[in-house]
C-alpha cells in the first residue's frame, strides 16, 4: 500500500482552488489517508485540505497593480514559508499564482523540500528570463498545455504535459439545447455570450467596452439576445453597473456562475483573455477575446519588449495561428468586435470548420488532468535524489 504524503499547498483564487480540489481528490486515490495543507479556498477545504489563508487572498493581477498590495503579499509568503518549513511536507504544490508561488517554491527548495509548480507561468509569453530561476525553484512543472512542455524541455526543465481538466469536464459534443432549457433560453434565439472576466480590476477595466459592443450589436441586430454568467457578486456589481449606464435597453441577462451553460447555448461570444477562451473554445464556440491592462503595465510591457509570444488568446496559441479575433488595449473597439461576432453569426460554413479546429484541441487536452498530475507527483517523490 502507497505511504500516505503530507502535502502543502498554495493555490490562488478560484481557478486554483478547483485544480487543487482535483488533485486532492486524485492522490488521496493514489495514496489514501494523505494529508492536504495550505493556501485554499472552498472547494479545497471540502476536499480535506486544511485551509491556512483562503485563495482569494492572491487575487492579484498586472506589474503595478501588485504595488499597492506587496506589503501584505509579502508579510504572507513570510508566515506560508515558516509554516512549511515548521510542517516539513513531503512536497509543496504551487497551483499557480506564480509570482508568490516561485518566490516561496525556491525558499522551499532551499530547505530540501521537493517542489511543484502545478499550472505553468507564461515564461514562454513574456518575460523569459523568469524560466532561469525557475530551474533552481522547482522540481517539477505540471503544463496544461502541450506547448509549455516542449518550451521548458528546450530550456532543462522539467516538465510534464498532462492535459487540461476544463477538456475532462466539459463534453467532446455539448447539448446546447438542455442548456438552452436550462437557462429559459428559447431554441431558435440568436445568442452572444458575454464574459468579462472574474477578478474585480479584470470586469472593472473591460465592463465599459463589453457594455458598448452589446450596444452596438443591439443596434444591428435587434434581435440578438445576451447572456453574461457572472463569477461572483462583486463582479456582477460592477458589470450590471456599467451596463446600466452604456446599454440601459439591451436586454442583458445576468446569471450567477454557469459560465460553461452560457458559452455551450451561445452561438458566439465575447470572452476576456485566460481560462474563459480556452472554455469557449471546448464548448465549441466561435468568440472574440479582448485583454486590458492598466495602462502603465501594459506600457511598460510594450516598452521593455517583454512580450514574446505572437497571440494572448488561448485558442489561437494552441493552433499556432490566429483562428479567433484578440484585440488589446486600443485596439478594443465595439465596432470591430462586434462586427467580428456577426461575420461568425452569418458564416455556418466558417462555423463549422473552427468547430472542427476546437474538436482536435479538445481531444489533444483531454488527458485526465488531475489524475495525471497526481501520478507526477508521486513519480517525483519516488526517484531517489527527492527524498
Amino acid at each position: 500500500m502507497p505511504v500516505p504524503l503530507r502535502v502543502g499547498l498554495v493555490a490562488g483564487e478560484a481557478s486554483g482552488d478547483t485544480l487543487g480540489a482535483e488533485l486532492i481528490k486524485a492522490l488521496e486515490q493514489l495514496a489514501p489517508g494523505s494529508q492536504f495543507f495550505g493556501v485554499a479556498g472552498p472547494k479545497m477545504r471540502a476536499a480535506g485540505c486544511e485551509v491556512w489563508e483562503p485563495a482569494e487572498s492572491l487575487a492579484v493581477m498586472g506589474l503595478f497593480e501588485v504595488l499597492a498590495e506587496l506589503p501584505r503579499l509579502l508579510r504572507l509568503r513570510a508566515r506560508i514559508r515558516r509554516g512549511m518549513r515548521i510542517a516539513r511536507p513531503d512536497v509543496f504544490v504551487g497551483i499557480d499564482a506564480p509570482e508568490f508561488n516561485l518566490g516561496l517554491a525556491r525558499s522551499l527548495h532551499t530547505a530540501g523540500i521537493p517542489t511543484v509548480q502545478y499550472v505553468s507561468p507564461q515564461v514562454w509569453a513574456w518575460r523569459q528570463g523568469r524560466v532561469r530561476s525557475m530551474r533552481s525553484a522547482v522540481d517539477l512543472v505540471l503544463c496544461l498545455l502541450p506547448f509549455e512542455k516542449r518550451f521548458y524541455d528546450a530550456q532543462g526543465v522539467r516538465a510534464e504535459f498532462v492535459g487540461h481538466p476544463l477538456a475532462d469536464q466539459i463534453p467532446l459534443q455539448a447539448d446546447r439545447g438542455a442548456a438552452r432549457a436550462a437557462l429559459g433560453i428559447s431554441a431558435g434565439a440568436e445568442v452572444v455570450a458575454l464574459l468579462p472576466g472574474s477578478r474585480r480590476g479584470e470586469v472593472s477595466r473591460l465592463c465599459r467596452d463589453f457594455a458598448a459592443t452589446a450596444r452596438w450589436l443591439a443596434d444591428r441586430r435587434g434581435s440578438l439576445e445576451f447572456v453574461a454568467p457572472m463569477a461572483n457578486a462583486a463582479a456582477r456589481e460592477i458589470f450590471a453597473r456599467a451596463v446600466a449606464e452604456i446599454a440601459p435597453d439591451v436586454a442583458v441577462k445576468l446569471i450567477d456562475g454557469q459560465a460553461q451553460t452560457a458559452l455551450i447555448a451561445a452561438d458566439a461570444a465575447l470572452v476576456a483573455s485566460g481560462t474563459a477562451s480556452l472554455e469557449a473554445a471546448l464548448c465549441k464556440r466561435p468568440m472574440v477575446v479582448v485583454y486590458r491592462l492598466g495602462a502603465l503595465t501594459a506600457w511598460v510591457l510594450r516598452r521593455m519588449k517583454l512580450v514574446k509570444s505572437r497571440f494572448f488568446a488561448q485558442p489561437n496559441l494552441l493552433a499556432d495561428r490566429r483562428i479567433v479575433g484578440e484585440y488589446f488595449q486600443e485596439q478594443i473597439n465595439p465596432a470591430a468586435i462586434g462586427a467580428e461576432l456577426l461575420a461568425w453569426l452569418d458564416d455556418a460554413k466558417r462555423r463549422v470548420g473552427l468547430e472542427q479546429e476546437f474538436l482536435r484541441i479538445h481531444e489533444n487536452l483531454r488527458r485526465g488532468a488531475s489524475a495525471s498530475a497526481a501520478r507526477a507527483i508521486v513519480r517525483l517523490l519516488a526517484r531517489p535524489e527527492s527524498k
